[in-house]
């Protein structure tokens, strides 16, 4: 079993880092486009000819509920087993993730104003997410209300992956969109390693343009992190989810300068661009990579 996932884990980590290897704006984005393609792809399929009247009911009343309690539910405290298994850490794992994933977007921003980032970013990305659960896990929804167990029980059994395969296997048409789905989820772990990659090997080097052996060297890095991972099994995960909630402690300590010296660039830049573009119309440039 180990050795069947070591080879998923080895194809995986030479898409990607063949993909940070390449001009980011030829190899990441083409996997990027192809992902987001069949992501709506997916989403449009289940929508047509799954529960679709029921995914828009519970969209517009999840929402409506979630903006009406935003506040009561961000500061719940009461199920302590659910929030050190679930917010405690992912509230650790973002907080070290975020800066990886502020310079590959600053990357990939040229030329866009600052505006522009945080309608993508904070307003755009957030909505079309929650359009993406909503979908997945309302068709789940559906079907284990209509037919109790048929997704329960692959969840408890095999974890989230079988349960996005028993969602898929009762839709019409199952036996094409499983493969689809197999190789969305490769997509989306390729699409993140590659970015990934590029972001750490930007942050080693200080290079906007790092050399191409470094991203070469982080995608492998990567690559046998995750197989050490695998093969230390449930304890070794556990003690890195420790381990990843307590060093967040500093790295949010660190954000706080970072806050005030962002709008403090941002107004600089604004001032610089302003000034230089006097009388001159508007020029967008997007580097070739």
């Amino acid at each position: 079993f180990y050795s069947s996932q070591l080879a998923v884990i080895a194809v995986i980590t030479v898409i990607y880092t063949l993909a940070a290897a390449t001009p980011i704006y030829k190899g990441m984005n083409a996997l990027s486009k192809l992902n987001v393609l069949v992501a709506i792809g997916l989403m449009a399929v289940i929508m047509v000819f799954g529960p679709g009247g029921f995914i828009v009911d519970s969209f517009m009343s999840a929402f409506g509920l979630y903006m009406q309690d935003f506040f009561r539910m961000s500061l719940y405290r009461t199920n302590t087993e659910w929030l050190g298994w679930w917010t405690v850490f992912y509230w650790g794992w973002f907080l070290g993730y975020g800066p990886m994933m502020a310079i590959f977007t600053t990357r990939i921003s040229r030329g866009r104003t600052i505006r522009e980032i945080m309608l993508a970013v904070a307003v755009i990305a957030p909505i079309v997410t929650n359009v993406w659960f909503t979908v997945l896990g309302g068709a789940g929804i559906h079907y284990e209300l209509t037919n109790p167990g048929s997704v329960s029980k692959a969840l408890n059994e095999s974890g989230l992956p079988a349960a996005l395969l028993a969602i898929v296997e009762q839709l019409p048409m199952s036996a094409l969109l499983i493969p689809v789905s197999l190789i969305l989820v490769v997509l989306f772990l390729v699409t993140t390693g590659a970015g990934m990659t590029y972001s750490i090997a930007i942050s080693v080097t200080g290079d906007e343009n790092p050399p191409r052996w470094v991203r070469i060297l982080w995608g492998i890095i990567m690559g046998a992190m995750a197989a050490v991972l695998i093969k230390i099994g449930d304890g070794g995960i556990k003690a890195l989810q420790t381990f990843i909630i307590v060093s967040a402690v500093p790295v949010g300590l660190f954000y706080v300068p970072q806050v005030w010296a962002g709008m403090k660039c941002a107004r600089l830049l604004y001032e610089e661009q302003t000034k230089d573009n006097v009388d001159k119309p508007v020029v967008r440039i997007k580097e070739a990579g």
